[in-house]
């Protein structure tokens, strides 16, 4: 008789957090950030750990730091580099710094203390330099006259922002008002630092500037980076790929065109080729990420570097997938390692150039992050089972697991098993849906039938560990878990993914409810416990069902940072792409607009609904959220809010999250159709 017992809260939060791989230039040890909670202090930190490629026992590498992160080994293997916010030598950083340690121990040394603080890092291949992204005052020049004006800005007595940009918020946090990301190249011997962008318009994605956003050249002498070149930054973007020659400053640009976007560029091993991700958003704004390569060869088969743009190439328009970054090159130059959803998983692919040929590195899961180096690759993988964990791949081996964090605790837990099916759904597309059981699970038994709602709508639910959404334990709490992965879903197509543009809403909900028949057909449904549940656009769709799906249908709706009035949502970070989605501006044709708005059917709304959100939330600002609650207690229906002052889209302190997640299992718990008593809350 097995002693397992059910997963619960208390054990996702036990979990350690394994971040992405840095490989050492020898393949044969890993660095990973590590993130563990605790309840108690209601907060978590992050360390470093090495890990070996042969099975070794993992060791701490870090031990002081709070959030040590963004880990990368120097091209010689010596050094690791990484991101912290330490006090050292009675200096306390402000804002996260670039750190160094070797990797056979001792003490982190702060390699540089820069007022604007450190955002990504790559090393240069000659390990003596690193380039990294600070936010900055364009028209301000030098670190100390940076410093003085962020310590006027930080003694200011007014909190006001004032701003004429139309990208001034992105997520949860307010842009550094006058400041835009800069690459710059510190000397490591030295501690020397130069910005690479100043006195030139140049600037890095306002929105999410990260190591993918620029390259460096093999030759050291190079980077190729995204910049949008559009006077006015938008949220939506178009860049271009420009090349700055880091020794003069100057730059050119070599891939552009007004009808693309352009991103993630990897310069090649010999040089003579960049790898990038190329979208032609001039056709439509829902068109995939596709692999392009530029080709930067001279007349005698050169590396060029010059001002002339660069032929380029889209190599994967025959393949329909979109690639995620980032991108590496193989050792032969022959083909790119890269990221792409595919029915519920993502895979580690490569890439053939010469083939234009697809082929995956993994099978099942979802793959968060990778490096390769000596042959050697590794990547962070996670399953609906499995919460992330680093597997290597050594060539003419089998795919060796090389960390234990969870081991324990999971042995002493039975997982519910999953299970994916396919039925017919809206336009009579195949509509895929997968089911998570309590692992107690007896088909003989009556079992409420929980649906999870994804948000996007671009996205899915797939075979991964999701965290805020955790099947396992919504499962545990005697749940058959359902995930549609309806019309608008990612990794099933773009004509799938496109289907939904401009009618949002219409199609999913007939997935939905083509799953739902099937799901209450089964002997083991409790057609009175049907629920529905999600966040974002699943929170969307779960308001869109309350006024479109007649009651007596679902015992009870979750609504997380759901959207709920499109004419209100234009105060979201994303406005930009409303019209894009919706087919107008509410200003142009208001009845297009309102005939996708959930708010538009509130007269039809009667069924119990727990609506959370929270108030950093800039993606779905929690206006929708409470103008929903308001007016289901206008109308007299059962309705329960949880509202944080401090959480964003997501819901992440621990504390707060595990709130979370009781008040949604005893909102389902305590909610059927008919007049039997309900089961009391977990």
């Amino acid at each position: 008789m097995s002693t397992r017992t059910a997963f619960t809260l208390d054990d996702l939060w036990a979990l350690d957090r394994v971040g992405a791989p840095g490989l050492s230039p020898n393949g044969r040890q890993v660095v990973a950030s590590v993130t563990t909670a605790s309840m108690h202090d209601n907060h978590s930190r992050s360390r470093l750990w090495l890990l070996s490629t042969d099975g070794a026992a993992p060791r701490a590498l870090t031990h002081c730091g709070d959030r040590d992160g963004q880990p990368a080994w120097s091209p010689s293997g010596d050094l690791i580099a990484f991101l912290a916010r330490r006090e050292q030598q009675g200096e306390k950083d402000a804002a996260a710094q670039l750190y160094l340690i070797a990797p056979d121990g001792g003490e982190a040394r702060r390699a540089v203390s820069l007022a604007t603080g450190v955002e990504a890092f790559k090393w240069f291949p000659d390990g003596r330099r690193i380039a990294f992204i600070s936010w900055v005052w364009p028209e301000v020049r030098g670190a100390q006259a940076q410093a003085r004006r962020l310590q006027a800005w930080q003694a200011r007595k007014e909190t006001g922002v004032v701003t004429e940009e139309t990208l001034y918020r992105y997520w949860d946090r307010t842009l550094p008002p006058g400041r835009v990301p800069h690459l710059h190249v510190l000397d490591v011997a030295s501690g020397r630092v130069r910005d690479l962008f100043e006195g030139t318009p140049l600037e890095l994605n306002r929105a999410e500037p990260t190591a993918h956003s620029f390259d460096i050249a093999p030759d050291g002498q190079h980077i190729v980076f995204a910049f949008d070149p559009a006077p006015v930054k938008h949220l939506d973007g178009r860049s271009a790929l420009v090349e700055i020659d880091v020794a003069t400053g100057q730059w050119h640009t070599r891939v552009h065109d007004a009808d693309w976007d352009f991103k993630a560029p990897c310069y090649s091993p010999g040089g003579d080729r960049i790898a990038f991700i190329a979208s032609h958003q001039g056709r439509k704004h829902t068109l995939p990420g596709q692999l392009a390569v530029a080709d930067c060869l001279t007349a005698d088969g050169r590396p060029a570097h010059g001002p002339g743009p660069l032929g380029w190439q889209v190599v994967s328009a025959a393949w329909d997938h979109d690639v995620n970054p980032p991108l590496r090159w193989e050792a032969d130059g022959q083909a790119v390692l890269l990221l792409a959803e595919d029915r519920g998983t993502r895979p580690l692919w490569r890439f053939d150039l010469p083939d234009a040929r697809a082929e995956r590195v993994t099978t099942g899961g979802v793959v968060n992050g990778f490096d390769k180096q000596a042959g050697v690759t590794v990547v962070n993988l996670d399953s609906m089972t499995q919460p992330p964990h680093l597997l290597a791949l050594v060539p003419g081996a089998a795919p060796r697991r090389i960390d234990r964090f969870n081991d324990r605790l999971l042995a002493r837990r039975a997982m519910g098993r999953h299970e994916t099916i396919d039925l017919p759904g809206a336009l009579g597309d195949m509509v895929q849906v997968r089911l998570i059981y309590p692992p107690d699970f007896d088909p003989a038994r009556r079992w409420p039938v929980l649906h999870l709602l994804h948000g996007g709508p671009h996205s899915a639910f797939g075979d991964n560990w999701h965290w805020r959404w955790n099947h396992q334990v919504l499962a545990a709490a005697g749940h058959v878990v359902a995930c549609v992965n309806y019309h608008g879903s990612s990794g099933f197509g773009h004509a799938f993914l496109d289907a939904i543009t401009h009618r949002w809403g219409e199609l999913e909900l007939q997935d939905i409810e083509a799953a739902s028949d099937w799901l209450l057909a089964q002997p083991w449904a409790d057609r009175d416990r049907l629920y529905a549940a999600g966040g974002s656009y699943g929170g969307y769709l779960t308001a869109w069902m309350n006024g479109r799906v007649p009651a007596g249908r679902y015992a009870a709706y979750v609504c997380h940072a759901g959207c709920f009035d499109w004419v209100a949502m234009f105060a979201d970070d994303a406005y930009v792409w409303h019209a894009k989605e919706l087919g107008a501006h509410y200003w142009d044709d208001p009845a297009q607009v309102a005939a996708q708005s959930p708010h538009s059917f509130a007269a039809h709304m009667s069924t119990p609904t727990l609506v959370t959100h929270g108030a950093q939330d800039f993606r779905v600002p929690d206006a929708q959220g409470l103008a929903y609650y308001n007016t289901l207690k206008a109308r007299g229906v059962k309705a329960r809010l949880l509202w944080f002052p401090d959480e964003n889209h997501w819901i992440v302190k621990p504390r707060n999250n595990r709130l979370w997640y009781s008040e949604v299992l005893a909102w389902l718990a305590t909610h059927r159709l008919s007049g039997t008593p309900p089961a009391p809350p977990p």
